[in-house]
C-alpha cells in the first residue's frame, strides 16, 4: 500500500481554507475513486487527471486508486484541485519525490494533453500557503498573481512535464517575479466636457471627497450617466493595502488579469436585470456578487427603481456594515464590500414628470407609484440627494469648458488627506465611514452649526440615521472649504441635500 498528500485550499469568502488531498494505492480491483464531500467539477477530475497521465505516457496501476479531500465534511468546489490529485498520485505511483511535494500547496486545472490552466483564487491561495510555511505551485499565467505573497518558493509550470522536470532535476524552474505595480493615470472621460450641470458637479466633488452615496434624479437625457462615469477619475488610488484587498475579492472571483494588483478604485455598473444573487452574491459556489467586486469603489445603479426589489431590499446592510454575508444551510460565507453608492433615477416612469406638454395623463400619480418602488431605509442611507434638469442646447452649444478632473482630482485629494490625518492610519478610510462616536469626538462641530442641524433635523423629521450622515456630509464640505471646524454654512449646505429627499 502507497499513500502520498500534497496541500491545497478551499475558498470561504477571500479565505483560503487548507485541505489535504490523500492518494491512496492499495490491491484490489482496479477502480479511480474520490471521497471527502466533493461537487461535479472535482468528481469530473478523475478523468482530466487520468487523460492527462496517458499524455505523459504513464497508465494508472492496476489498483484500487483512492482519493480523499480531507476534512470530509468541507464541501470542495472548483476546477483547481485536478493538479494536487495528480501530483500527489503521481508522488504515490514514486514517479516524483513525496518528501518535496510534501513542502508544497497546489491548485489549477488540467488540460486532456497535462497542460495547466488558469483558475479562481491564487492570490488568496498563495498568501495562505506562505502563511504556513508552504511552497506553491500554481499555472504559469498566475504565477505573478502568486508572487505578491511575497515569502515562500513559488514554482508556476506550464505542464505536468515541466513538474516532474523540475522535481528530477532536470530543468529547474525560475520563480516568477510579481508584476511591476504601476499607479495609473485616469484615462476616461473628462468632467470638462460637461456642461453646464454646475450644481451637479458640486455635489459629485463632495461626494467623492467623502466617500458619500449619491442619487440623482431627472429626466431622460439631464446627464444623470455621463457624470456618474466620470466620477471614477475623482477618487485617490487605492492604498497597498486596500489594492491587496481588493484584488483577492477578483481573484477569487476569477477577474484577476496578468496577475496585476488592482491600483484604482473599480466602477461596476450592473443592467438593472440583475438579480439579488448577482448583486449581493451567491449562487451555487457563493461567488462575490457586484457589491463586493464594487468594495473600495463605485457601484453606479442607473435607472434605479428598475431593479427588482428584494435585490435593491438587500443592499441595506453591505451598505452600513461594508460587508456581505451569504448564508448557506452548512456554512456562511462573507465577502468585503465597503463601496459607494451612486444611483440614478426618472423621476417617473415616462420621465417627464413636470414637464408640460410631455407628461403622461397620469401625472402626477406616475411619479408617486415610480418612487414607492424604493423603500424609505434605502433612500435613508442616501447622503446626497440631486435633483439633475437638462441643461437648455443655447447652453450646451455656448458654455465654456468646465474644470478638469485632474484638477477636481487634486481638491479631493487634498480633502482625503485631511481625513487621513483626522481619523488615523487605523480608523476610517473617509468620513462616511466614520461612526458617531469619532464624529463627536474629532469632528470639531461648532455650537451654531450644532443648532442649526438639531432644528433642521426636528422639522425635517431625520431619523437617527439621517443626522449622523449630515454631520459627515458636513464634515466633508468643510474639508473641502479648508475649515478645521464645521460651521453653520457647511451644515445648511449638507442639509440643502438631504431635505431634497423629501421631495421624490
Amino acid at each position: 500500500m502507497s499513500l502520498a498528500r500534497i496541500a491545497t485550499f478551499a475558498f470561504a469568502g477571500i479565505n483560503a481554507v487548507p485541505v489535504e488531498v490523500q492518494v491512496q494505492l492499495a490491491p484490489g480491483l482496479p477502480a479511480f475513486l474520490l471521497v471527502g464531500l466533493a461537487d461535479k467539477a472535482v468528481g469530473e477530475s478523475r478523468e482530466r487527471v487520468r487523460a492527462a497521465l496517458t499524455g505523459l505516457g504513464l497508465a494508472l496501476p492496476p489498483k484500487r486508486v483512492l482519493v480523499n479531500l480531507a476534512p470530509a465534511d468541507l464541501a470542495k468546489e472548483g476546477s483547481h484541485y485536478d493538479l494536487p490529485i495528480a501530483l500527489a498520485l503521481l508522488a504515490a505511483m514514486e514517479v516524483l519525490p513525496r518528501e518535496e511535494l510534501a513542502g508544497f500547496a497546489a491548485l489549477g486545472e488540467l488540460s486532456l494533453d497535462g497542460a495547466i490552466l488558469p483558475v479562481a483564487g491564487v492570490l488568496p491561495a498563495a498568501l495562505g500557503a506562505s502563511q504556513r510555511g508552504l511552497g506553491l505551485i500554481c499555472p504559469a499565467a498566475q504565477g505573478g498573481e502568486a508572487a505578491w505573497a511575497g515569502r515562500g518558493e513559488v514554482l508556476a509550470p506550464p505542464d505536468l512535464p515541466a513538474i516532474l522536470n523540475h522535481f528530477r532535476g532536470v530543468q529547474v524552474m525560475s520563480p516568477p517575479e510579481p508584476p511591476r505595480l504601476e499607479r495609473e493615470a485616469w484615462r476616461g472621460p473628462c468632467l470638462s466636457e460637461v456642461k453646464g450641470q454646475e450644481s451637479a458637479k458640486r455635489a459629485l466633488e463632495i461626494a467623492a471627497a467623502g466617500g458619500h452615496n449619491l442619487l440623482m434624479i431627472g429626466p431622460p437625457g439631464a446627464g444623470k450617466s455621463m457624470l456618474a462615469a466620470r466620477l471614477p477619475g475623482l477618487l485617490p488610488d487605492l492604498t497597498p493595502g486596500e489594492a491587496l484587498e481588493l484584488s483577492m475579492v477578483h481573484s477569487v472571483a476569477g477577474l484577476l488579469r496578468d496577475g496585476r494588483l488592482l491600483t484604482r478604485p473599480p466602477f461596476r455598473e450592473p443592467h438593472h436585470s440583475a438579480s439579488q444573487a448577482a448583486l449581493i452574491g451567491g449562487g451555487a459556489r457563493a461567488k462575490p456578487g457586484e457589491i463586493s467586486l464594487a468594495h473600495h469603489g463605485v457601484l453606479f445603479l442607473d435607472e434605479w427603481p428598475e431593479f427588482p426589489r428584494p435585490a435593491l431590499e438587500a443592499l441595506r446592510q453591505p451598505m452600513e456594515t461594508g460587508r456581505a454575508v451569504i448564508a448557506r444551510a452548512n456554512a456562511h460565507v462573507e465577502y468585503p464590500a465597503r463601496f459607494q453608492c451612486i444611483a440614478a433615477m426618472n423621476p417617473c416612469r415616462c420621465g417627464h414628470l413636470g414637464e408640460a406638454g410631455r407628461e403622461c395623463s397620469r401625472a402626477p400619480r406616475c411619479g408617486e407609484e415610480y418612487a414607492e418602488r424604493l423603500s424609505g431605509p434605502l433612500l435613508d442611507r442616501m447622503d446626497i440627494t440631486l435633483q439633475v434638469q437638462a441643461v437648455p442646447p443655447a447652453e450646451l452649444s455656448r458654455a465654456p469648458a468646465g474644470e478638469t478632473t485632474e484638477r477636481i482630482a487634486a481638491r479631493v485629494q487634498a480633502a482625503r488627506d485631511v481625513q487621513r490625518a483626522r481619523w488615523g492610519e487605523d480608523g476610517p478610510r473617509h468620513n462616511a465611514a466614520a461612526d458617531g462616536a469619532l464624529l463627536e469626538e474629532r469632528g470639531a462641530l461648532l455650537p451654531e452649526a450644532r443648532q442649526l442641524l438639531e432644528q433642521a433635523a426636528e422639522r425635517l423629521g431625520l431619523s437617527a440615521r439621517g443626522f449622523i450622515r449630515s454631520i459627515r456630509l458636513a464634515r466633508t464640505i468643510a474639508d473641502l472649504a479648508g475649515s478645521a471646524a464645521i460651521q453653520r454654512a457647511h451644515v445648511a449646505e449638507a442639509l440643502a441635500y438631504r431635505g431634497r429627499r423629501r421631495a421624490i
